[in-house]
């Protein structure tokens, strides 16, 4: 079977909302929703190999870490190994007391009471009831009809109400989800929800939570926006409900649903670190979090170490978060394209010059040392990388920073390599490189020792040992500045005719132990371009040096 050359024949677009004075494309988000994680739960459910108590505790221990105030510790009445974890949490007291564990439970009797016993002795928790309330659910699973599927709802409701009473040393939160809502008629769902909270009665001061999930993600994220705010509006006793988001993936684009949603008016997002969930994954806390970051709004959520968060959960899911993931993948703060390169280098420098701690740097979002990243990973160098990147790493990897006409000059050198290897350039082939290209382990001509003195006639002379292929030679010569009258002992010499076009120098390092990098761009009577490159301790040591790097080039 191949693709349909027509697939309006088997597939229908989704309808749009009747809400013309829609308000929530001209809001902003300005301060962080209510988190929950679902990774115990339904991340976990959308494992090949479902964790362990030893991973769940693991898990559980990261979330309350990152500063999640909310986690759904799984579905109790699945089976023995959900029931023994959230027991094992409420007997060690291994809840914080300013964090709610939730547990989710079918519409059904039986299992919402082994859902109150899995928790009884916990100082606050909340349970979360659900049933399909879509017509492709009413009608292909269930074969219900309206007023049976919000019967489910409602005795569902009084089940809780009344088990949470035989528990009154707990403080219990109530959470209903006409599940499937994203595909649902509106106002079935409202009367759902109206129905269960004239059964559970909340107030403002003590609310109920209604999940509006995209269970399967069927629309663009506008009309999931629309579907959230039209809710919100024709909700009775809106103030005395929470209204949460739960967006799948299916379309790819739930963090954009799960954020329109907030600002269509929801309080409070569902997701997973890193968005794992059935089928393409859940809603990506990480990447909701750190939007709102970039965006000035604190998420309330710790990812200072990154790395970390992501290990945990590689181990906990066995599953690899993407080098292309949003703030977490390995990747997504490195620039290969010169062009790119370029242009964050110049955003790091102009960055140090900065009167304030405004982050302005071009393709990155954000500062990657907020999240426990190094800059040196953010350019890397392989066959499409510029002067710019290779420039980078020197300066990140040996303090170099060269000049920018000896950047066009060494790139030969480099990208020549980078076609030889096909593959990407790590900072040991950069250096090994540029050694080889600027004679930094030994050449022709190495210095031995030398001593600067001042001629009466003003001038400058040079007088040293120089190890010429390996034999010592006292030379000398004379000129207007030390490097002049290195140049003029190298012809009087050795007949080696230098012009000195450029040269600059800088610190390596601070301290008393600090060394100089000196360059020099020199001219050979034939009109060649060589460069030479010297680090001393002492920084006129350096450009002595440099001038004999660029003679061993000759």
């Amino acid at each position: 079977m191949t693709m349909l050359k027509d697939p309006s024949v088997k597939y229908r677009p989704f309808q749009p909302i009747n809400l013309p004075d829609r308000q929530w494309p001209s809001r902003t988000i300005t301060q962080a929703p209510r988190w929950l994680s679902t990774d115990l739960r339904d991340g976990n459910q959308a494992l090949i190999d479902p964790m362990g108590a030893e991973k769940k505790n693991r898990f559980f221990d990261l979330l309350v870490k990152v500063g999640l105030k909310e986690i759904e510790v799984g579905f109790p009445a699945a089976g023995a190994t959900e029931f023994d974890f959230i027991r094992g949490l409420v007997d060690s007291n291994r809840i914080p007391e300013d964090v709610l564990v939730q547990v989710l439970t079918q519409s059904r009797e039986d299992l919402i009471k082994t859902s109150f016993e899995s928790l009884a002795g916990v100082h606050a928790a909340i349970v979360h009831l659900y049933n399909a309330v879509s017509p492709l659910w009413r009608q292909v699973v269930f074969g219900l009809e309206m007023p049976q599927i919000k019967e489910i709802a409602v005795n569902g409701a009084k089940v809780l109400r009344d088990q949470a009473a035989r528990f009154p040393q707990t403080k219990w939160h109530f959470e209903y989800s006409p599940e499937t809502f994203s595909t649902a008629e509106l106002d079935f769902s409202l009367e759902c929800c109206e129905a269960v909270m004239d059964v559970l009665k909340p107030t403002p001061e003590h609310p109920i939570i209604l999940n509006l999930p995209a269970t399967v993600e069927a629309a663009t994220p506008n009309i999931y926006a629309d579907q959230i705010e039209y809710f919100c509006r024709n909700l009775p006793n809106r103030d005395s409900a929470v209204i949460s988001l739960h967006t799948h993936n299916d379309r790819g684009t739930g963090v954009a649903a799960a954020e329109l949603g907030l600002m269509a008016g929801a309080d409070r997002v569902e997701g997973c670190l890193f968005g794992n969930g059935e089928r393409t994954g859940n809603c990506c806390l990480v990447t909701v979090g750190l939007n709102l970051y970039t965006q000035g709004v604190d998420p309330g959520l710790d990812f200072s170490d990154i790395d970390e968060v992501i290990s945990t959960v590689e181990y906990c899911n066995q599953l690899k978060v993407a080098e292309r993931h949003p703030y977490g993948g390995e990747l997504v703060f490195t620039a290969f394209s010169g062009s790119h390169q370029d242009a964050i280098k110049k955003g790091f420098a102009a960055q140090e010059t900065r009167n304030d701690q405004l982050w302005a740097v071009p393709y990155l979002p954000i500062d990657p040392a907020d999240l426990g990243r190094s800059y040196e990973a953010v350019i890397r160098v392989n066959s499409q990388s510029g002067k710019g990147g290779f420039a980078w790493v020197l300066e990140q990897d040996q303090g170099l920073k060269l000049p920018k006409r000896m950047q066009a000059h060494f790139s030969k050198h480099v990208q020549e390599l980078a076609d030889q290897l096909g593959r990407e350039l790590q900072a040991g082939d950069i250096w090994d490189v540029f050694r080889k290209a600027y004679r930094q382990d030994g050449g022709r001509f190495e210095l031995q020792d030398y001593e600067e003195t001042k001629a009466p006639d003003g001038s400058r002379v040079f007088a040293g040992k120089i190890a010429v292929d390996g034999q010592v030679q006292s030379v000398s010569g004379r000129g207007n500045g030390l490097l002049s009258s290195v140049v003029a002992t190298l012809q009087d010499a050795f007949g080696l005719g230098l012009e000195i076009r450029d040269y600059s120098e800088h610190a390596l390092s601070g301290g008393s132990d600090a060394k100089a990098a000196a360059y020099v761009e020199c001219v050979t009577p034939d009109g060649r371009t060589i460069w030479g490159v010297g680090v001393d301790e002492d920084v006129a040591t350096a450009g002595v040096r440099a001038v004999l790097s660029a003679a061993n080039a000759i």
